[in-house]
């Protein structure tokens, strides 16, 4: 199995000097190209006692200066990880597109007024779903979930779901970024930022 990637190419001149800009742009090439799940990011952790890596898909619901956001379950292995070992990886492959991102930094959880506001955006069914899952914890069975899922809809009918305390956002600080785009006969074009003083940042190609 073998493609030859062939739809575009990166160099210094059009990767620009901020890598927050470049990635508006290859998100919104992503977005215009409707692949599914374009926010669709690989979220690397690493567990401290036994230095095991883990990754698992979770959906990016921002990105700025700041940082890369994702929510999830406050109580779930990544939090875990995440709570003794400040430190993660993003990957992203749009692969219609022949492209890819890399992105490691630091994790905070962000304000509660911020999780607040992005609960209150998010479906009833997914608010529900936010209780009903302890995540990463064993369960009997499907049915178990299910009747679990029921009973919180009768606790809260007629009423808003409140937050869950174990549940909110991070944001990944970003200490590197790394872009990548296919090329033909494998010399793919790999350019990387590296955080420097004051929000600044380096740029320098890699070799494939």
């Amino acid at each position: 199995m073998r493609s030859n990637y062939t739809k575009g190419s990166l160099d210094e001149s059009n990767a620009g000097d901020d890598p927050l800009r470049l990635f508006q742009r290859w998100f919104d090439k992503a977005v215009a190209a409707k692949l599914l799940e374009p926010n669709a990011v690989t979220l690397s952790t690493v567990d401290a006692a036994t230095m095991q890596p883990s990754s698992r898909v979770v959906l990016l619901k921002g990105f700025d200066e700041s940082g890369f956001t994702f929510y999830t379950n406050y109580a779930g292995r990544k939090a875990r990880e995440l709570a003794a070992t400040p430190k993660a990886a993003m990957n992203v492959l749009w692969l219609p597109l022949e492209r890819q991102v890399r992105i490691e930094g630091t994790i905070a959880k962000v304000g509660a007024a911020e999780t607040e506001a992005y609960f209150r955006s998010r479906p009833r069914a997914s608010q529900i779903g936010a209780w009903a899952s302890r995540q990463s914890a064993v369960v009997g069975s499907a049915a178990e979930l299910s009747d679990r899922e029921a009973e919180l809809e009768r606790r809260f009918e007629g009423r808003d779901v409140p937050l869950p305390d174990f549940w909110g956002g991070y944001r990944l600080r970003p200490t590197m970024i790394e872009f990548w785009q296919g090329k033909q006969s494998r010399l793919h074009d790999r350019i990387a930022f590296r955080a420097a003083d004051a929000g600044a940042w380096t740029r320098e190609r890699l070799a494939p």
